[in-house]
């Protein structure tokens, strides 16, 4: 079978961990990488032993060798990047968000409904080995009537008042930062683990830091060094560094979820609880090869991953046996194995396990809802 041609536009963090899940898949080449900069680009693609590097997503499109196109740069160009892809004919990977607003979300999921390629979503966080038995879990019963659904998403990256990126400036990223960059994530996560829609929100945002320093120059030119007040720029900053939502589920569940992105220790930690009328699970992306399962008339169980243990539908999001370890990595690659397995089916045929473009959509949504809510001061409707 002749491998796919692949493209990834972005070489920051999520670039490269593209790159390395394509490979992994067996199913695909990484043909080129593309930068803002060609000469950042052909630094990369050497380090990355990627053998076209392009100075702009345009140039990507307009190879006609590349059959996929990984969208991993800032999110103002998501919607711009996959539009112009799908109108190349070119299959999609989308890191989240899908855009910057529903309206430019639900254009691309319509288009992606009639275009006849694959557009897929990086939600990566469903592919751990664990979570995929969780969702068993609920879908046989074994947890019963889910009564709540808390957890949280924490990180320390922006701790500091001079800690800085391109995320803080809602310009790039968005009106909400902490909700749509990490609490995406979670929500994604929830409904498809439990199968229950988030009917209703009712958010609070706080921004600990409303102003920060913004280096003048590239953080790499002071490594080793220490920036003086004359080295930053103060910023004020007006999107949110922590977010407490309640929220109520279709069906009649309740639940809350936390972003924080100013939790010193926690450096990215997923966290989810789900409590039934038979039992609860917890599970805590910080060591993601352990399930606690709770009961009120037993033992507690700590469950380490195994397959040999674990539901059939679970067991095939594992790689290796029980006692070998598989984390972030390993979630991005066996979303990308499904996402290019359908690449190689007949559109008919098509499995579609995997994030969507509809999913994109239904996280704009979420972020849309949540934003009014805290802005509003109520409870605000899906």
């Amino acid at each position: 079978m002749q491998k796919i041609n692949t493209g990834v536009i972005g070489t920051g963090f999520i670039g490269p961990v593209h790159v390395e899940a394509v490979r992994r898949t067996g199913l695909a080449d990484v043909l080129a990488i593309a930068d803002i900069n060609e000469e950042v680009a052909r630094k990369k693609a050497d380090g990355l032993g990627v053998e076209r590097a392009y100075g702009s997503a345009d140039a990507v499109l307009a190879d006609p060798d590349i059959d996929v196109v990984h969208i991993c740069v800032p999110n103002n160009l998501h919607y711009e990047i996959a539009k112009k892809a799908l109108k190349a004919g070119k299959h999609v990977v989308c890191e989240k968000p899908l855009a910057m607003t529903p309206e430019e979300g639900k254009e691309l999921k319509e288009l992606a409904e009639t275009c006849g390629l694959v557009c897929a979503m990086n939600l990566n966080v469903r592919a751990y080995p664990l979570l995929q038995h969780v969702r068993s879990m609920v879908s046989d019963g074994t947890i019963g009537e889910i009564f709540a659904v808390n957890g949280s998403y924490q990180q320390d990256w922006l701790f500091k008042d001079t800690d800085y990126s391109w995320r803080l400036e809602p310009e790039f990223s968005g009106k909400t930062r902490a909700v749509a960059d990490i609490g995406t994530h979670w929500f994604d996560l929830v409904e498809y683990i439990t199968g229950k829609r988030i009917e209703k929100v009712f958010a609070d945002f706080a921004t600990f830091h409303p102003v920060r320093k913004k280096p003048l120059k590239p953080v790499e030119t002071y490594s080793g060094k220490i920036l003086q007040p004359e080295d930053y720029q103060e910023v004020p900053i007006g999107t949110e560094d922590y977010a407490n939502v309640q929220l109520r589920f279709a069906g009649g569940a309740h639940g809350s979820f936390t972003a924080n992105q100013v939790a010193a220790g926690r450096k990215n930690r997923i966290w989810l609880e789900i409590y039934g009328s038979k039992c609860s699970v917890a599970y805590d992306s910080e060591m993601p090869n352990q399930l606690w399962i709770g009961h009120r008339d037993g033992c507690n169980e700590v469950m380490i991953k195994d397959p040999s243990l674990m539901s059939p539908d679970a067991r095939a999001y594992n790689s290796y046996p029980g006692g070998h370890c598989e984390g972030f990595a390993d979630t991005v690659k066996h979303t990308m194995i499904r996402i290019y397995r359908d690449i190689t089916r007949d559109p008919a045929g098509r499995k579609g396990d995997y994030p969507q473009f509809r999913d994109g959509y239904r996280e704009l949504q979420l972020c849309e809802a949540i934003y009014e809510s805290a802005r509003t001061d109520r409870w605000v409707e899906i």
